[in-house]
């Protein structure tokens, strides 16, 4: 009689399922790695935000925020050269976010700044007018100070009674003469003297 052994029997019945799992287990591992694709779109927002913070002065006006973002996108990177796509994909929409802020304040930071500089340019041009008239309204006091009293101007004096009183001459002086029919006016012939002296 033979007997024939096969490799599994004599085997307990968990040790054979053990040996049926680790290989499933390993598929389905490597099946998982791949289903997860790299989150290149994920890295490349997170990257063209970083630039844009960047371009916005970020480093200047609010670094602790762009500070953030870099030190994620780096790990994000890290994680995408170890092929840990789901840590990667978080970690640079985290750069991402912190980018976007980091622009928005930085943003702010500039109009505030532009804001105050205009507002004292202004003030300063005002100083400077008021500064200007103060100093014209001194010149005009000075020259009015220094003018001698007569040199002063003053109200044109009235003319006296007796020129007022006094007839015009005739063909001197202003007439009015009124216009008949169109014909343009003539003269008013001298009156004759009928004083025949001697008469006061």
């Amino acid at each position: 009689m033979v007997h024939i052994f096969s490799p599994l029997t004599g085997r307990p019945k968990g040790a054979r399922t053990a040996v049926f799992a680790l290989p499933l287990a390993f598929m389905l591992a490597l099946a998982g790695c791949a289903s997860t694709p790299p989150p290149n779109n994920v890295m490349n927002q997170a990257q063209v935000q970083l630039q844009a913070a960047r371009d916005a002065d970020a480093a200047d006006y609010d670094p602790v925020d762009l500070g953030f973002a870099q030190n994620k996108f780096q790990q994000a990177q890290n994680a995408m050269a170890s092929r840990k796509y789901d840590d990667a994909a978080v970690l640079a929409d985290e750069a991402r976010a912190d980018a976007e802020l980091a622009r928005a304040k930085a943003r702010l930071a500039a109009a505030r700044q532009q804001i105050q500089s205009k507002t004292a340019a202004n003030q300063q041009l005002r100083d400077q007018i008021e500064q200007s008239l103060a100093e014209q309204q001194q010149q005009d006091q000075a020259q009015n100070v220094a003018l001698p009293p007569q040199d002063q101007p003053g109200d044109m004096p009235a003319p006296s009674s007796s020129s007022l009183s006094a007839p015009v001459p005739e063909g001197q002086g202003f007439q009015t003469l009124p216009q008949q029919n169109g014909n343009p006016p003539q003269p008013n012939p001298p009156q004759a003297n009928n004083d025949q002296g001697g008469h006061l």
